[in-house]
């Protein structure tokens, strides 16, 4: 009955110290967790200049052992650094071996990145194809410019082809071309031939197996048998461990 009524009277004490996330100050990096943003907040209110600049590189090194790969890398440190000024919500006043960020740095939004190009027209070209009809179109006529204009045009093709399993015949080819390039490049009236699709298409094929392969990968041959030599059987190593009898 003792022990109960001790229970009973101390029941209120011990919710008092009882913590409750919704209670508790927000988290500013919350990767590093409660017990490092309390240490932060200790050292924000240490009236000393050297103790607080000890404290914070204890802080540092505690930070930095949470990636003990990237803890001596300079620029991990830089970034150390500015995390803690970060997590103190910029009360810290210690002595730092980087520039210390400012709140509008921080809060600072990058420009808005507008898209090459919005509606494409023919999609399966892809983006790229209009850079190359463009550096074409500034080219002086010449054999140069010919030999790149047939080399838009062959992949243009291919491009079709990958998309569009069946064939394409040149006609539909040039007309894009005319089309992407403003008029500026006609190859309706002339005499070119593009790659034939079979040609087209095994080249495809051969890219496509290429990247499934991977990059380093090799295929190794089994050693197990060895080519007979002499006419001599080949002697195979057995694993057995059962000897005969």
């Amino acid at each position: 009955m003792n022990q109960q009524k001790y229970y009973k009277e101390n029941a209120n004490d011990v919710v008092h110290f009882l913590e409750y996330n919704a209670e508790r100050p927000h988290l500013i990096i919350p990767e590093y967790g409660r017990h490092l943003q309390k240490l932060i907040d200790q050292a924000t209110v240490i009236e000393s200049r050297d103790e607080r600049n000890k404290a914070a590189k204890y802080i540092i090194q505690v930070m930095g052992s949470l990636n003990p790969h990237l803890r001596d890398v300079p620029d991990f440190q830089h970034k150390l650094w500015d995390q803690i000024f970060i997590m103190s919500d910029f009360r810290l006043d210690v002595d730092s071996p980087y520039p210390i960020p400012t709140r509008d740095v921080i809060n600072l939004k990058p420009e808005r990145l507008d898209y090459p190009q919005k509606n494409p027209k023919y999609r399966f070209y892809g983006n790229n194809i209009k850079y190359m009809i463009n550096v074409a179109n500034s080219w002086e006529e010449g054999e140069m410019k010919g030999a790149l204009v047939k080399v838009i045009a062959n992949h243009m093709k291919k491009s079709y082809l990958s998309w569009n399993k069946d064939t394409v015949e040149d006609v539909v080819i040039f007309e894009h071309l005319v089309e992407l390039s403003d008029g500026r490049i006609n190859l309706l009236q002339s005499s070119e031939e593009l790659l034939n699709t079979t040609d087209l298409m095994r080249t495809n094929k051969k890219v496509s197996n290429k990247s499934q392969m991977g990059n380093g990968q090799k295929i190794q041959k089994s050693n197990n048998f060895k080519k007979p030599q002499n006419g001599k059987k080949p002697f195979v190593k057995n694993n057995n461990n059962n000897n005969p009898k």
